[in-house]
């Protein structure tokens, strides 16, 4: 809408990532690949985090969630009822809070197809798309496509041709910020480390970075490493929030709050018991000040 293409003072959003039901059991057994049969404790979880969010006061402008909803890959056991366990829980998201999916490499394979993109535009919405909020320009990409390809290189094209066109409005300094979420981090620390499994390669990476920072973007959120981390490069703020569901370091389960003032972008990560604490609430009028 028009109106939201205006800066009308500072606003916040929740950032979630990896929910990933099933990982927590098969990541315990030491069976990735195919174990996962439960994942009650992730449901817990997400309930958790979802009633948290439902009572923050003011509310936030949206929740976002930055892919690996579950942990089935496409075509393999439990996908279906992971899907419908955690759909129904995001449909208690009270109605005005709108609930924003990333698509991550769980989700649509490490090597998507036109297929796997297709089932997740399906089951969950477009997997790449732009919005508007309070005059911020906000960027969901398919990470997939920057990852592997080559199975789709005509869906990668697309979405390269359409960021692009994004970026232009950045570019001509049509937004008071522009921001991106993907699920799979540019970098975890710095845009020089090696190629990992949890980053994107350099030569990606710095493409991408040179493209969003000459187009002014001042942030990227995602996940995929089930870890806090970041760092910058020149104005912009790498974020990578840990999960949700599983850890894989020393972290808490929990969510990400991310203040947007005229001038900057202030971001906290709490864990879901200082959520469902009411601690956020203070932080909140410190973070909103401009």
């Amino acid at each position: 809408m028009q109106k939201e293409r205006e800066w009308k003072g500072p606003f916040y959003f929740i950032q979630g990532a990896d929910t990933q039901f099933g990982l927590m059991k098969a990541w315990s057994t030491g069976n990735c690949d195919t174990g996962g049969d439960e994942w009650e404790q992730e449901i817990r979880l997400t309930e958790q985090a979802v009633e948290a969010i439902n009572k923050l006061n003011p509310k936030p402008k949206f929740f976002v969630l930055c892919g690996d909803l579950v942990h089935a890959m496409p075509g393999t056991p439990w996908r279906k009822e992971q899907t419908r366990d955690l759909q129904r829980i995001l449909k208690t998201v009270d109605r005005d809070i709108p609930l924003v999916l990333v698509s991550g490499n769980h989700d649509l394979g490490n090597a998507p197809t036109v297929e796997t993109v297709e089932e997740f535009c399906q089951t969950w919405g477009d997997d790449y798309f732009s919005f508007w909020v309070g005059g911020v320009l906000f960027l969901v990409l398919n990470s997939q496509l920057l990852y592997d390809a080559s199975k789709c290189p005509a869906l990668k094209q697309a979405q390269d041709q359409w960021l692009d066109q994004q970026l232009s409005i950045a570019e001509q300094r049509q937004c008071q910020h522009a921001i991106v979420f993907q699920h799979i981090p540019l970098f975890l620390q710095s845009i020089d480390e090696d190629d990992d499994y949890f980053n994107l390669t350099k030569t990606v990476r710095k493409e991408m970075l040179d493209k969003l920072t000459r187009a002014g973007v001042r942030a990227v959120f995602s996940g995929h490493y089930h870890r806090n981390a970041g760092g910058t490069y020149q104005n912009l703020d790498m974020v990578v929030s840990s999960a949700i569901g599983c850890q894989l370091g020393k972290d808490t389960h929990g969510l990400r709050v991310v203040a947007i003032t005229a001038k900057k972008i202030a971001h906290h990560y709490y864990s879901l018991d200082e959520l469902s604490s009411g601690a956020v609430e203070a932080d909140l009028k410190e973070l909103l000040k401009e």
